[in-house]
């Protein structure tokens, strides 16, 4: 029996050992190898797998049994369901659902939780919404979070009539014919839900009489609009224009003067008398009104600041430019003092 063979694997000949070594007795290890870029292990015979790797059977098991596991927030952005939560035919939040069927707007379903639904305050609007159609589902927290996207829902949603925009020559007549000094937002490059939401619910609250909204890079009228609008949209008409630019010069055209909003206007708001028909533009935070859209506007105002803070949210600045505006608009109604006639009448 020759016990030294050579066995040829490929162009190597390695040589055989005589028996398998015994584990409890494995010879020291040789001195590794070193050179200028560091310690170089030495390399493993031909044809034996090098330390650590996974077998070829190892790897086809597990790539058949194996799948790549999605986060809770990934496979609930997959969801049919949740994609609803930007659409425009849901609402949620008490003061939206309930504003919508005070104003008679169709509602085709209604989830609501248990606690609300038997809840004395909203048993009238439950029994309002079923008797014109809608149906009723009780469902639990989980459910109305996968709907709005863990939107702050309060316990209700609603599938509603998907929301019609105002058309703009209509918007322009409603308002002129409802006072005589309307005032419309226009909304520049607005991409953030929660800034229009906000920016409409002020207007409406104030009295403006419309928003003007562009097609592109701009957000419409979403869940989250609605939403953070608190009933607004069921009374105050937003139109949704393809061009802002040749909106803000049909209004021109109706009388309309155009004020644009900028922290770099030299011309402070208290400093401007509003007596025509207003347009007021606001733009997006960070970029603020486009360089054509400031090219359209009659006069650019700002708000002095007098912190450090260098501008404000776009839904406040307009609160603000809204109120001074609604300020002189009253002033204006007050009727005029008799200081003369009163002293006359005390002598």
């Amino acid at each position: 029996m020759i016990k030294n063979c050579l066995k040829p694997v490929g162009k190597v000949m390695v040589k055989r050992p005589d028996s398998q070594p015994n584990r409890s007795k494995r010879s020291p290890q040789a001195p590794r190898l070193k050179s200028k870029g560091g310690s170089k292990r030495p390399r493993p015979a031909a044809g034996k797998p090098r330390r650590g790797a996974q077998s070829s059977r190892y790897k086809s098991r597990q790539s058949h049994t194996s799948a790549p596991v999605k986060s809770t927030r990934s496979r609930l952005a997959d969801t049919p369901a949740a994609e609803t939560a930007e659409r425009s035919d849901l609402i949620y939040g008490r003061h939206a659902v309930e504003a919508a069927i005070a104003n008679q707007r169709p509602l085709n379903r209604l989830w609501i939780n248990a606690r609300l639904k038997f809840d004395a305050r909203f048993r009238p609007l439950v029994l309002e919404a079923k008797s014109n159609g809608a149906v009723i589902d009780e469902v639990d927290n989980q459910r109305l979070n996968q709907l709005t996207q863990g939107g702050n829902h309060q316990g209700i949603a609603a599938q509603v009539a998907s929301n019609d925009y105002a058309d703009l020559d209509e918007l322009i007549q409603q308002a002129k014919a409802a006072v005589r000094r309307p005032v419309i937002i226009a909304a520049d490059g607005i991409t953030d839900p929660h800034n229009l939401g906000a920016i409409i619910r002020t207007a409406e609250a104030i009295g403006a009489q419309g928003v003007v909204i562009p097609q592109r890079r701009a957000v419409g009228v979403t869940a989250t609009v609605a939403k953070v609008a608190a009933g607004a949209l069921e009374t105050l008409p937003v139109a949704r224009v393809v061009n802002l630019g040749r909106a803000l010069e049909t209004l021109k055209s109706e009388g309309f003067w155009i004020y644009g909003m900028s922290s770099s206007a030299e011309q402070a708001v208290y400093t401007s008398e509003f007596n025509e028909p207003v347009v007021l533009v606001v733009g997006a935070e960070g970029s603020g009104l486009s360089l054509s859209i400031q090219n359209q506007c009659d006069i650019l105002l700002s708000i002095p600041l007098a912190g450090k803070t260098p501008s404000l949210n776009a839904s406040v600045a307009t609160g603000m430019m809204l109120y001074e505006i609604y300020r002189q608009e009253r002033i204006r109604r007050l009727p005029p003092l008799n200081i003369g006639g009163d002293q006359k009448d005390a002598v």
